[in-house]
């Protein structure tokens, strides 16, 4: 038997029908604007997780508060960022600590954790284009990050405190973000500790105030920073002050226990970083100066933005290196960890420079004796410096082995035999300048190279030094 066909709802009704769709869409917020979510890591070739996609962060506000004796971080994270696609839900990198609430613009958000991952997804997503702040507020005790490679980094406890370092993954210990080199933002730390402690960290020290038994000191970083480069430094320090020759202010803070032996340095980082400015071009931040904490608070020295951080009294070499990085890997800092190489070997041949102006070998010689197999004591030091290309590191646990640092400075060597030296000194200031504050990789820095040098063949340089297996064959 056929059914009747059901009645259709009058004109008025369908018009009432659509309008409550409208509502409830319009409820939706990004959802109804088809916002997707944003993608789960930065797309780095060795570190695929680090990182998020679907905006871009343009300032942290932290306010820390840290207990040494209980271990325990408290913090607050004002994340400021412009969407990059109409945004319903996006990450942030953190990893271990507990998150107490989020929101988005003032409203609750909704969370959830995988492993180092943090998604958010607001009420109302923002669209593309969209400048939107996202607070964070979080708690426990930070932890120690154990890198590819096996060196420390993340909150790093110490004696009397506690050192934060971040490379290449370590600041998601201590606060949450997008933590890839691609993505810069400036900077204001509030970091409050106990009286007698005191509370180091990039940029400039804006107050420092003491009340019931606790100090609490502000920082500001207004030029951006990559979050690898952030550094926090909690401990007994004594504090020196100057000026460079042309009026750059010079903060330091060295721990008691190595105040002695760090001191001839230490003197000599405005000498540094003058000399440094004639050759690489003006210092790009605001202020400069150095942290020495107590021999053994970490395994290497690193180049954390204005304020380098070192573990023991370093040796000049070391400084001229670090302070180097201020140019090429602070300011021009690399599009991804494949490109590490723009840093270390430009601060590696700093070093070269700097004894080939003072006295020492010349670059020429240093690179003669890498080439022959006379620089290192070990045979198997000598064969690891040929194990990979400077341009292509052979995987995440590599990129800070002597292929990125010294074959590294070995290519800049051998540009410098292409084109010569008045050109070679103008590539150095040049490609500092033009990509000031900003990202770079290995092919903007070749196509760099070759507008500046024109009718230069420097296609041999690229083939068998930066991107070629093996040792290459010496003219």
């Amino acid at each position: 038997m056929p059914r009747s066909a059901p009645a259709l709802p009058s004109p008025a009704v369908r018009l009432a029908l659509a309008a409550l769709l409208v509502l409830g869409l319009a409820a939706c917020g990004g959802a109804g604007r088809g916002g997707r979510p944003g993608a789960d890591g930065a797309g780095d070739p060795y570190f695929p997780r680090m990182g998020n996609g679907g905006y871009d962060v343009t300032h942290y506000g932290l306010t820390l508060s840290y207990d040494p004796e209980s271990r325990h971080l408290s913090g607050t994270a004002e994340i400021t960022a412009r969407a990059t696609q109409d945004l319903s839900a996006f990450r942030l990198d953190l990893k271990g600590l507990g998150v107490r609430s989020v929101t988005v613009d003032g409203a609750a958000a909704r969370t959830h954790r995988d492993g180092q991952e943090l998604t958010v997804r607001p009420h109302d997503g923002p669209a593309e284009g969209d400048t939107f702040r996202t607070t964070v507020r979080y708690a426990g005790t930070p932890q120690t990050i154990t890198d590819p490679d096996g060196s420390k980094e993340g909150w790093l406890r110490t004696e009397d405190g506690a050192l934060a370092l971040g490379e290449p993954n370590g600041s998601m210990a201590w606060f949450p973000g997008n933590h890839h080199p691609s993505d810069k933002a400036a900077y204001d730390v509030t970091i409050t500790v106990p009286k007698g402690l005191r509370a180091v960290s990039n940029g400039e020290l804006r107050s420092e105030t003491t009340r019931k038994g606790r100090t609490t000191f502000r920082w500001h970083t207004a030029p951006p920073m990559a979050s690898y480069v952030a550094v926090l430094a909690i401990g007994r320090f004594d504090i020196s002050r100057s000026t460079t020759s042309g009026g750059l202010p010079v903060y330091s803070a060295v721990d008691p226990a190595q105040a002695g032996a760090s001191r001839a340095v230490a003197d000599r980082v405005p000498e540094i970083v003058e000399w440094e400015e004639r050759v690489f071009g003006p210092y790009p931040f605001l202020s400069t100066g150095v942290i020495v904490d107590r021999d053994g608070d970490a395994g290497y020295a690193l180049e954390t933005q204005n304020r380098p951080v070192f573990p023991g009294a370093p040796g000049l070499d070391t400084v001229v290196h670090e302070l180097a990085h201020q140019w090429y890997g602070d300011s021009v800092t690399p599009e991804t960890w494949r490109d590490m190489w723009l840093n270390e070997g430009f601060a590696t041949y700093a070093e070269w420079m700097w004894e080939e102006d003072h006295g020492g070998d010349s670059a020429q010689d240093v690179f003669d004796a890498l080439y022959s197999g006379e620089y290192y004591d070990s045979p198997s030091d000598d064969e690891a410096l040929w194990a990979f290309p400077p341009a292509k590191p052979s995987g995440a646990a590599h990129i800070s082995d002597s292929p990125v640092y010294e074959r590294g400075a070995m290519v800049l060597h051998k540009i410098r035999e292409t084109v010569g030296d008045d050109t070679f000194r103008g590539i150095l200031r040049g490609w500092a300048e033009e990509h000031r504050h900003g990202n770079a990789d290995t092919h903007d820095f070749t196509a760099y190279v070759e507008r500046r040098a024109p009718g230069k063949d420097l296609g041999p340089v690229w083939k068998d030094w930066l991107y070629g297996e093996g040792k290459p064959a010496r003219p």
